[in-house]
């Protein structure tokens, strides 16, 4: 059998796909030999690597002649979908909206049958509809503010009163300003699509530079709201923590988090170390900080601390998935299993006694010492110990704290909204920028996360600074019976 491939002496030239093209016979084989030990080296390193690429897709139709442009670097695997129907279950309280408020109404009625034009009688049968619907055109509202400036005898100077709808010397008012803001900054809206959105839907002129301005001096009114924030944070009996990678004029910085069910401060430092966290908590910190494992957060003195068991089960499966060791395998399953039981256990407390419940966690605690003390070799389960025996106080202070969650699930929720920003807006420009950046997220997301959707809340508060130069404090939480 005779094929057409011939060997160039050009190493770099050497094509793979034709050298399976007729199938990889004796003949291609020794044609490869008598070019001598590079190319025939060659020639097995890039089989080898297209090997590799084909074990690794299998489902998009990729054949041996392929392109290497045309196949994918990576190829997230396939995940079974879950047995479950969208929605809620089966006797749950449904959610509609609420019945708007009628501002006006339209009657209907037609003479003629509209299928075969005959003449209609009037029966006394009606039925209605309610329609709600944003008017056909939203005209912003220009007001002329008439000030009259008088002369004080006592202070010998001219005074006039204060107009408490707009910032100082701005043409543009309070509401326009904060609703921008809360598109930017809570949703997450590109600048130049909330221009878009007010130029052509409400026919309100803006520029991106009077817009970037007014929120500048937004954030330095409310800052006295991003101060309590933190301290409220830093008092809190439970926070979250986590961090991820944003950019301030193309060089790197870190966002930084720290979140519970009614505050979330946003921070964004040039550093990811642990001196960031210090100037944070500026003492010992008397709740429970749950995180991951990064080291950064060890400098961190705690009263307890919960590190995320699903950061743990993760690298479980990731590290099964190139290790398969029966050292590994052992070892990994016993955690697993052991994980899944305490936080099962954790769920189940109601329903146990308390004694129950005590000697419960103390079988946990026993399973997790023999594991640790067990003899292991692999490297992988090695270096996992090495993390355990470091943090072993550290995972499972959920069972015996009320509130404390087993995962740090709560913090990466919050934190995703900074990740859909740092997509659509490529982060901060300036240093400036990003100060208003942190300052606003935390009180837009604590607003939200306080029961208040809305942007009246932030509009009231600046009627009330420029008529009496305070802030009021940040509103309170308010309760599912108000």
């Amino acid at each position: 059998m005779r094929t057409d491939f011939r060997i160039t002496s050009d190493i770099n030239t050497l094509d793979v796909a034709a050298l399976l093209q007729n199938g990889f016979n004796k003949e291609t084989a020794e044609a490869l030999y008598a070019q001598g030990k590079e190319v025939v080296i060659f020639a097995l390193l890039q089989l080898a690597a297209l090997a590799l690429n084909n074990n690794n897709i299998t489902n998009n139709n990729i054949s041996i002649t392929t392109p290497s442009a045309n196949i994918p670097v990576y190829q997230k695997p396939t995940i079974k979908k879950r047995n479950q129907k969208p929605g809620a279950k089966i006797g749950h309280k449904g959610h509609r909206r609420p019945t708007p408020t009628i501002n006006r109404q339209e009657t209907h009625r037609i003479t003629h049958c509209p299928d075969c034009k005959t003449k209609l009688n009037k029966r006394n049968l009606v039925r209605t509809r309610l329609i709600e619907d944003i008017p056909a055109t939203i005209i912003p509202e220009v007001t002329e503010h008439t000030i009259h400036r008088d002369y004080c005898p006592q202070c010998k100077k001219i005074v006039e009163p204060v107009v408490p709808d707009a910032m100082p010397k701005a043409k543009i008012g309070n509401r326009t300003v904060v609703l921008s803001a809360f598109l930017h900054y809570c949703v997450g809206t590109a600048i130049s699509q909330i221009i878009a959105i007010f130029n052509a839907h409400f026919h309100f002129k803006l520029s991106a530079g009077g817009l970037v301005d007014s929120w500048h001096k937004l954030a330095l009114v409310l800052k006295p709201w991003y101060d309590e924030i933190a301290e409220i944070a830093r008092s809190s009996t439970i926070l979250h923590g986590d961090e991820t990678g944003w950019r301030v004029n193309g060089k790197t910085y870190w966002l930084w988090c720290f979140s519970n069910q009614s505050v979330t401060y946003y921070m964004i430092e040039r550093s990811r170390a642990s001196p960031v966290l210090l100037r944070f908590f500026k003492r010992s910190f008397s709740g429970v900080l749950v995180t991951d494992f990064y080291g950064a957060y060890n400098a961190v003195v705690c009263a307890h601390k919960q590190r995320c068991l699903v950061h743990l089960l993760r690298e479980l499966k990731k590290v099964s998935l190139y290790n398969n060791s029966s050292n590994w395998l052992l070892f990994s399953r016993r955690l697993n299993r052991l994980l899944r039981d305490a936080m099962r256990l954790r769920g189940n407390k109601n329903s146990m006694s308390a004694s129950q419940y005590s000697s419960s966690c103390s079988c946990i605690e026993r399973r997790l010492t023999l594991l640790l003390e067990g003899s292991w070799s692999d490297k992988d389960v090695l270096r996992l110990l090495k993390r355990l025996r470091r943090h072993r106080s550290e995972l499972f202070v959920f069972l015996y704290v009320e509130g404390v969650p087993s995962d740090n699930n709560h913090v990466e929720r919050v934190i995703r909204s900074g990740v859909v920003m740092r997509k659509t807006s490529y982060c901060n420009r300036s240093v400036s920028g990003s100060e208003t950046q942190m300052i606003l997220m935390s009180i837009f997301k604590t607003l939200r996360q306080r029961g208040y959707e809305g942007t009246e809340i932030i509009v009231d508060a600046l009627r009330a600074f420029y008529s009496t130069k305070e802030l009021p404090k940040l509103p309170e939480t308010i309760h599912s019976g108000e």
